[in-house]
């Protein structure tokens, strides 16, 4: 660029207005990957009227939270007690998930995560009522206030640096993550005979 003398300009940054846009946009990811940390997003909607199951060959995942919560039912508003468990970080090998259609031969499954290409997901938080599988926590802490990862002060929690849970198989009300990539996805709906669940 040249200025009206003819003189060549160079670029230059306008750091304080560069701030001023930056931060706020910083601060509202921040706050939407603490509350999903914290469950204040799992939190803020009502869940349909049934349940879910999921399975994986393998879960391996770093900075784990689990605390007690509940969940309330969008049609009825009846509540459901459930664990809440928080994984900053995760990769789910042979992936299936399957919803069972009430009083009809259907099932929907989703499967991902095979030939060793793992699904991942960030910042994910499950509603679990049943966890089933070979466990190993790194530097685990059990017995944490619940207040400090997100649930009700003085309740049970504990969190650790890292889980791997082996043959994971678990029956939860709902699931969210800040980025879900489903590698290898296929999504089918079963029908009569092959309307099995995950397991």
């Amino acid at each position: 660029m040249k200025d009206p003398q003819g003189g060549l300009v160079q670029g230059r940054v306008r750091w304080r207005r560069f701030a001023a846009l930056l931060l706020p946009s910083t601060a509202l990811a921040g706050a939407i990957v603490f509350g999903m940390a914290n469950g204040a997003i799992a939190a803020s909607f009502a869940v349909s009227g049934q349940t879910f199951k999921v399975s994986a060959s393998k879960l391996d995942g770093t900075g784990f939270a689990q605390y007690g919560g509940m969940v309330t039912e969008k049609a009825t508003g009846e509540q459901h007690p459930v664990a809440v468990s928080a994984v900053a970080s995760a990769k789910l090998y042979d992936l299936c998930q399957s919803v069972k259609v009430p009083n009809m031969p259907v099932v929907l499954t989703i499967n991902a995560g095979g030939g060793g290409n793992p699904a991942t997901a960030s910042d994910l938080l499950l509603d679990v009522t049943e966890l089933e599988g070979d466990a190993t926590f790194t530097n685990i802490q059990i017995g944490r206030d619940a207040s400090d990862l997100g649930g009700q002060v003085g309740a049970f929690g504990q969190r650790a640096d890292r889980v791997v849970i082996e043959d994971l198989r678990q029956v939860a009300w709902s699931t969210t993550a800040g980025t879900f990539t489903l590698n290898g996805l296929k999504l089918k709906v079963n029908v009569g005979a092959d309307a099995k669940e995950c397991f």
